[in-house]
């Protein structure tokens, strides 16, 4: 996926499309039940850095006219979805969500009969 993501024949957003809809589930799948410590989300973050810089390549800086890294901000800036830790966050708060419901549910129908 690297030699996609770097390629520029293709657009900045279909790359974003890519890394979406086939990466990203990739890497969160089952991330529902993790339990992330401070240093797994840090791991995390640089992955989608890593990731993203790919995607926006390198840029220009004005003054210097030298070529150099996009840094964090500006990624976040570039980027206008929600980073890799906030998706987890929120699947977690869904999947629990769904977990009282079935809860629920089985109460509902156990003291029916």
């Amino acid at each position: 996926m690297q030699n996609v993501l770097s390629s520029s024949l293709l657009s900045k957003n279909i790359k974003i499309k890519i890394y979406s809809t086939i990466i990203l589930p990739v890497v969160l799948y089952g991330c529902e039940t993790w339990s992330l410590t401070l240093r797994e989300e840090r791991r995390l973050r640089v992955f989608e850095n890593r990731v993203l810089r790919r995607i926006f390549g390198p840029k220009r800086d004005e003054v210097t006219g030298e070529w150099r890294k996009i840094q964090n901000e500006e990624l976040n800036e570039l980027n206008s979805s929600l980073n890799i830790v906030q998706v987890i966050e929120s699947k977690r708060i869904r999947w629990a969500g769904h977990v009282v419901r079935v809860g629920r549910e089985e109460v509902y129908t156990r003291t029916r009969f």
